[in-house]
């Protein structure tokens, strides 16, 4: 038992410094290139504005050592005193061990954990966010959208987790293959689902006005075979000056949404090409990996949490007791899985970035030029003071898509084909 939490100490701690060593790494190296404007990037950034990246890079740096020591002190606390265990007692004590009393209990835990985090993001939002001019969302917004994620959170998590536990019962040793199915419909069902009832709770949206620019991404999307039921804005400004674009849903649900700060910093060709680096996904069928990986992966949580929850070691490690069942091992399980996961991180943005690659491929020979592409990336590094000189392994655990300089390689090397040649390729 020592030797567990001695082990999950270590992994506390290793994952911290890791971090923080990662940072420190990262400011050295944006630092060294501070001042001036890199080579690579003259005459594509005026030198006011990447010193305000740079600034705008070293601020969020700070904020996250901060947030990387309180995370490892609140998890260290929590998983190796006996909070935990003595709180389930309380708990089932005076609410009972039903599958509703056990759901709530790991709900309102989470609520819990959620909490000393909240001070953070409300400075990052007002302060670090509002320092640099990317502010635009107001207090009432902020915490009403707290409010609406704790509500639905509630609202359907709650329930999903009253159905595993119920299948705990039902299914016998196998339950968690069914729990894995349960959780994976769950996944599917919130991504038919999301785009029309869940986001906009949060935003506005809007169908694309009737002009040159809808009609040149219809075009495209024609072209493409993409058909999309529509061609969306969202009030992204209603929240941050930062913009993104993305496609939501699949089959005669799937929609094309496009940030209205999008809509303001990009000319029409550099729409068109980010809106074919994002159908350059669906065509290489990005998505249907991703989902087959994330649905891998749940498999194989599921399959751990069922072989601890026979491993008495494990539960009695950190003050619980075997015959308390099912509910502990998922609790240790969600709390202490970063730990082993951190470390597969540059695995899995190898894995995305050379999906970025791909994409980034298909838009510069859908459109026959890389030119538009090439723009639109250097207008959203420049507009989001993105970091231009990340640290390799800082961005080998942190960026899942490649640097600006490494995109901007790879579509040079792309040969410049004609719009209607390539649309039939």
């Amino acid at each position: 038992m020592n030797f567990v939490l001695g082990l999950v100490g270590l992994l506390i701690a290793g994952k911290a410094i890791a971090e923080i060593l990662l940072g420190e790494l990262n400011r050295k190296n944006v630092i060294a290139n501070s001042e001036s404007v890199p080579e690579a990037f003259v005459g594509m950034i005026d030198p006011a504005t990447y010193t305000k990246s740079v600034e705008y890079t070293l601020a969020k740096n700070r904020l996250s050592r901060v947030e990387t020591c309180l995370d490892a002190i609140v998890l260290a606390a929590v998983v190796m005193s006996a909070i935990l265990p003595w709180f389930y007692s309380r708990w089932t004590a005076a609410a009972g061990v039903s599958v509703w009393a056990s759901a709530a209990f790991l709900f309102l835990v989470g609520l819990l954990l959620s909490l000393p985090g909240l001070p953070l993001s409300w400075y990052a939002q007002f302060r670090l966010e509002a320092c640099f001019g990317f502010n635009t969302t107001t207090q009432r917004i902020w915490w009403m959208d707290r409010l609406k994620g704790l509500v639905l959170a509630a609202a359907l998590g709650y329930p999903l987790l009253v159905l595993v536990l119920k299948l705990v019962q039902w299914s016998g040793p196998r339950w968690w293959i069914y729990a894995w199915a349960t959780v994976m419909t769950f996944q599917l069902l919130m991504l038919v689902l999301a785009p029309s009832i869940i986001m906009p709770l949060f935003n506005k949206f809007t169908p694309l006005p009737t002009g040159s620019l809808r009609e040149r991404l219809l075009a495209l999307g024609e072209r493409t075979g993409f058909h999309a039921r529509n061609i969306q804005v969202m009030d992204g400004s209603k929240r941050s000056k930062h913009s993104n674009a993305f496609f939501t849903g699949f089959g005669r649900w799937r929609k094309i949404v496009l940030f209205d700060t999008l809509v303001q910093q990009l000319l029409e060709p550099e729409l068109e090409a980010v809106l074919a680096h994002e159908i350059g996904h669906y065509k290489k069928r990005h998505i249907p990996k991703m989902i087959l990986f994330s649905a891998a992966s749940l498999l194989g949580a599921f399959y751990i949490i069922a072989w601890l929850s026979h491993q008495s070691w494990f539960v009695q490690a950190f003050g619980f007791e075997v015959e308390q069942g099912i509910v502990p091992v998922l609790l240790l399980f969600a709390l202490l899985s970063g730990l082993i996961t951190f470390w597969f991180s540059p695995l899995l943005h190898f894995w995305s970035r050379r999906y970025e690659y791909q994409a980034d491929r298909y838009a510069a020979e859908v459109m026959g030029e890389s030119f538009s592409l090439r723009g639109a990336l250097r207008k959203l590094n420049e507009k989001n003071l993105s970091n231009l000189t990340p640290h390799r392994a800082y961005s080998g655990f942190y960026y899942s898509h490649p640097t600006l300089t490494e995109r901007e390689r790879a579509l040079q090397l792309i040969p410049q084909r004609n719009p209607a040649e390539a649309a039939i390729t």
